[in-house]
């Protein structure tokens, strides 16, 4: 079949994240004796740099690991929320959504603790030797790519009024930098070239200086001026100035951790995810939803089918997923509730909100969940219920009222009826020569969504806006546990052997996105005696937006699907005919999928990346 590219084969290593120099910079640690691990936090520094608007340092990570001589782990780089970040304060400022951007939406940075914990337990490589691709371009600049100056400029009026010290780094001269141009970070690269000078003088051994990093990250100069700027009021979505939550005693107390994968089995496969505080066991129940005998591939019936499978499982997302409460994942991913559940599939396209009852207990939406579910407007609705795909809000200026009165930023749309939707999110894939596996999804602390901090060249994040301003829910806002998160990098092993990594930006859309690419797979045939990973990513793809989205404002579409138009007349007919709602997106709108594998038996090596965006890449010898 015809594909973007050839998916790439070898035998020493291979790398594939959504920015070429990322992917370069992890292949330049494999070329220098590093390993998977050293590669990965490489490639992570470097997409802080030269993909600002879609991650940064204060942000977070999941990561899906696969150390050649041990077990499949998860490393959580998710934060949680402050411990004065609780639904009382919040509702007690008026509000009734956590805001989409400013110091309110912030938990506790975890992806710079996280990068440490990997190098430190799988990597080999010092802290200096993976950080120096990072400083270099953040120090010397790199060609800008087109999406972060139209980012700039959709807050341009923002940054100009309130958020001055981004305007200082993303609009110098009154501008924002142009499509190739160099943007440098210096900034950025003095705080890492601090962190490095000090973490030096603490130790001249590897992992202790690796742990003096974490720590001036907590308690030193990073972790006291984080602190200082989230107690400073800043201008949000909600219209207002607010003060964060974040203090140095939340920033001292969070580590990231460990913890087992969620897992389910497929033909063979067994797919590998982390747990309920993410949205990656949707991935699980869709396969566990899909019946024996599937439809043919990419027709209209194996279409409509997975979508009304994601349907489901989302719905149960919406229901049952959150740190604030045990997520019941045995029962949600059984043969007898999915058997049940796949029931409710059928002919027509449904435009509800149907979470299950595993246990027997009864589902419970949020108010304003269940508001939008039924097309009932704000969040003031309420109840039980027995039964949007978002991408990041980027506040766009302050429209100056009669009064004075500065009123809320508009919201950009979450996915633009062409189908068009906003990169989120990066992510990264690396194999290498021992057979090492990892993948990772980096983002949040986008230069959209907080203001910069002075003297350190980033923001913090917003990923509080994920949790409820209601108690009693799995996903309420809760101090000390995690705000649900859509960040899922993948793992996918066959016959128990690690043999895959994979994943994609894209907010809410990732588990359908993914659940396409893995699918196309393990249903197609292999090309040069291994895994078709670039004609799966290439293939059409699409998503649906039937349930509330996870950034503020939390809107949904019932019924909506947006297909790429490549998928063709006879499904996006078939599709209608069944009563979806459906949107002919671009020829290249959805998804942005990267992926690496190994073949246990041969040792070769395979890569691929998404051509969507005109910015991943997959490189590798």
């Amino acid at each position: 079949m015809f594909t973007t590219r050839p998916t790439l084969h070898g035998t020493f290593g291979m790398a594939a994240t959504t920015h070429w120099l990322a992917s370069q910079s992890a292949m330049a640690v494999l070329e220098d004796g590093g390993n998977a691990f050293d590669a990965a936090v490489a490639a992570g520094f470097v997409l802080h740099v030269v993909e600002p608007h879609l991650n940064g340092p204060a942000g977070e990570v999941p990561v899906i690991l696969a150390p050649a001589d041990g077990p499949v782990r998860v490393l959580c780089g998710q934060g949680p929320a402050p411990a004065g970040a609780t639904v009382a304060h919040y509702t007690s400022l008026g509000l009734d959504l956590v805001p989409g951007t400013g110091p309110l939406a912030a938990a506790v940075p975890g992806a710079f603790d996280a990068w440490m914990l990997l190098l430190r337990d799988h990597g080999t490589k010092s802290l200096a030797e993976v950080l120096r691709y990072a400083i270099g371009y953040a120090e010397q600049g790199h060609p800008a790519v087109e999406r972060i100056g139209e980012t700039v400029e959709t807050v341009r009026t923002l940054f100009e009024t309130e958020w001055t010290s981004s305007a200082e780094l993303y609009l110098r001269g009154g501008r924002a930098v142009r499509p190739g141009e160099l943007l440098t970070n210096r900034p950025l690269a003095a705080t890492w070239r601090r962190l490095l000078t000090e973490a030096a003088a603490a130790s001249a051994d590897r992992e202790a200086q690796i742990e003096a990093a974490r720590r001036i990250w907590r308690e030193g100069f990073i972790g006291e001026a984080l602190a200082d700027f989230a107690a400073r009021p800043a201008m949000d979505t909600s219209g207002e100035p607010h003060a964060g939550t974040l203090t140095g005693d939340d920033l001292t107390a969070y580590t990231a951790t460990y913890e087992d994968p969620v897992t389910h089995d497929w033909h063979g496969w067994t797919v590998a995810k982390a747990g309920g505080w993410t949205q990656g066991p949707v991935f699980l129940q869709q396969l566990a939803l899909l019946p024996e005998e599937l439809p043919a591939y990419g027709s209209p019936e194996y279409v409509h089918l997975l979508i009304e499978g994601s349907k489901l499982a989302m719905a149960d997302r919406e229901a049952w997923y959150g740190d604030a409460a045990d997520v019941p994942l045995a029962t949600l991913l059984g043969d007898d509730y999915n058997t049940a559940r796949r029931a409710l599939i059928g002919d027509r396209a449904s435009y509800a909100l149907r979470p299950g009852s595993p246990e027997g207990r009864n589902p419970r939406l949020s108010k304003h969940a269940l508001a939008v579910a039924t097309g009932t407007g704000g969040s003031a609705a309420a109840g039980l219920l027995a039964g949007g795909a978002g991408e990041p809000t980027m506040a766009r200026g302050l429209n100056t009222a009669a009064h004075g009165r500065a009123e809320p930023p508009a919201v950009a749309p979450e996915v633009d009826r062409d189908g068009t939707t906003r990169g989120d999110t990066c992510h990264i894939d690396i194999v290498d020569r021992w057979g090492n596996l990892v993948s990772a999804t980096p983002s949040g602390g986008w230069l959209q969504s907080n203001p910069v901090v002075p003297g350190l060249g980033f923001p913090l994040g917003t990923r509080l806006q994920m949790a409820w301003l209601e108690e009693g829910l799995p996903n309420s806002l809760t101090p000390g546990r995690r705000p649900r998160t859509t960040l899922t990098p993948s793992l996918a092993l066959r016959d128990g052997v690690p043999v895959m990594a994979f994943g994609t930006p894209g907010g809410d859309q990732q588990d359908q996105w993914q659940l396409h690419f893995f699918l196309a797979v393990a249903l197609r045939p292999q090309v040069r005696g291994g895994l078709d990973l670039q004609g799966a990513i290439d293939a059409p793809n699409w998503h649906h937006d039937s349930f509330p989205g996870s950034f503020f404002p939390r809107v949904m579409r019932p019924g909506g699907v947006t297909v790429e138009s490549r998928i063709g007349d006879a499904v996006i007919d078939g599709l209608r005919r069944r009563g979806h709602d459906v949107t002919v997106g671009g020829a290249w709108s959805e998804g942005r999928l990267c992926a690496v594998a190994r073949d246990p038996r041969t040792g070769v090596l395979s890569a691929a990346a998404n051509p969507r965006g005109m910015q991943g890449y997959a490189v590798g010898r």
